[in-house]
This record gives C-alpha cells, structure tokens and sequence, in this order.
C-alpha cells in the first residue's frame, strides 16, 4: 500500500492506493464527515491481496485541501469523486461508503451506473423520510453553527464521539480525526449541511437511479448509531439487490472502526466474490 498525493481540478488529494495499479476495477472507498481515507486503512490492507484498492480524503477533510470556494454540495462532492477515480484510469467501481459518502457516492453511481459494479453500505444509504440528527441541526442553523464549531474542542469532540460510538473509539483514531478537525473542515462541515436541504430525498434520488439495475450490495449497520438509525438498514433492499444485512448491535456510527473484525468477516467475502466475477 502507498499514500499518493494526487492534483485534480487544481485542488490536492492525497489518497491510499493497493493491490494491482494496472487493473481497471478497483474497490472505491469513501468517507464521510469528519473523516479521511485512513478510515479504511484496516479494510484496504485486507482487500489488496485480491483486488485493486483506492481510497482518496475529500476536500475539506483528512489531509486534502480546504478551498473556501470548493463547491460543498453532493453534486460538487460527486464530481470532485469522478475526477479522482478517472485520474487513477478506474473503470469498473466497487463503492463502500460511509457517512456523507453514501450521497456522495450514490450521487457519482447515478451519473456512471453503467461503471458500478457493487455497492457495500456502511450505516448509509438511501434513506427514505430521513430527519437531521441533533449535530446537523446545530451545524444548519446560522450563527448558532458558527458558535458551536468556535466552542468544539477536544473533550467536546470526544464526548460527541462516544454518544454515537458505545463500545469506545481506539485513541490512535480519535487523536488523527482532531488534529484533521481544524478551522477549514469546521467551515467546509458548515456549508455541506446548509447546501444539502434534505439528505433523505436526495440519497433516495441517486438509488432510485440505480434501482431498476439491481446492483449487487452489503449492508453493514452499527445498531446503536444516534445519526443514521438502523431502520433503515432493512430499507436498502427497495433500492439494490441486497445480498446480505448485518446488525452489528453493540456498535456505533462507525463500525469498521470499533469493530474491525465483525466487519472485516461481512464486507471481505463480499467483495472477493464481487471482485471475482467477469
């Protein structure tokens, strides 16, 4: 595995990349909010030795930069995704997605179905009728959002943390989200919540899209998570054809990271088999 820094629309992104560079399929992975693509870290080392690997940090987030004129949106997001996949010569994508990189990323597979292969859904999804979590509600509100970025420090943030994340997040991962948690992503968090007016249509636009395909998916939920709750977990048959869900009962909102092996043991025979086929 190696960290590349890629230039794409003159915006820096660095990314992680494995397995086989010369191969047009690739498994795509993409975080969401606040994240980086060492969120995947433990999952890509685990997929190269079958199938190519990229995960890239979005701008306003992980390493990558935070313009104040990026276009934070999920159309922006989706276009700034399509831009780094074509720059690496990806033809046919495996998307596992997470957080906000389920609309990002379900935007982009609505626009380029025909390179969509799989889909493996992380406490995301389409999420028909979805109302904005408390933190969402906050960020949206103007001023208030402002003031409660200014007022987040590192107890807030890890209190925060362990609301939507029970059994406890590794400090290794806890101290690389804060010291990525600076002004630019505070701002770029603010303005993706007050450009997206309602998460649940719009993901539900992008898989209904995608629907009559029936592309093959996994659904992984952490059952415990206070932001995107597990009902709609079962949901995600209306759009893909689901192949399996897994509750994770005892994890949060981000299960790949406080529970590596449950779902390491769901999402790797998931993607073997997808990757397998012709």
């Amino acid at each position: 595995m190696e960290q590349r820094i890629l230039t794409v629309g003159g915006l820096r992104s660095p990314a992680l990349c494995a397995g086989d560079g010369a191969s047009p399929q690739a498994v795509v992975f993409v975080h969401g909010n606040p994240g980086s693509c060492r969120d995947w870290l433990g999952l890509i080392e685990q997929v190269a030795p079958f199938s190519r690997a990229f995960a890239p940090d979005l701008p306003g987030f992980g390493k990558a930069d935070r313009p104040a004129d990026f276009d934070y949106t999920v159309a922006g997001y989706a276009r700034h995704l399509g831009r780094l996949i074509a720059s690496q010569g990806i033809a046919r994508v495996h998307l596992v997605l997470h957080d906000f990189g389920g609309p990002w990323g379900l935007q982009w597979a609505a626009e380029h179905p025909d390179r969509v292969a799989s889909v493996t859904l992380l406490n995301i999804g389409a999420l028909p009728g979805y109302r904005w979590h408390y933190l969402a509600r906050i960020w949206r509100t103007p001023l208030i959002g402002e003031l409660f970025m200014a007022l987040t420090n590192r107890p807030g943030l890890r209190l925060a943390l362990r609301h939507g994340n029970p059994r406890g997040l590794p400090q290794p991962f806890f101290d690389e989200m804060y010291a990525n948690y600076d002004a630019g992503t505070r701002r770029a968090i603010l303005k993706l919540y007050r450009n997206t007016s309602d998460l649940g249509a719009l993901a539900e636009l992008a898989a209904s899209a995608l629907a009559p395909r029936r592309i093959p998916a996994l659904v992984v939920w952490g059952a415990r998570d206070p932001y995107v709750p597990v009902k709609f977990a079962e949901m995600q048959r209306r759009f893909f054809a689901v192949e399996q869900v897994v509750r994770l009962e005892d994890s949060g909102h981000w299960p790949m990271i406080d529970n590596p092996a449950a779902v390491a043991q769901a999402v790797l025979p998931f993607l073997r088999s997808q990757t397998g086929r012709a």
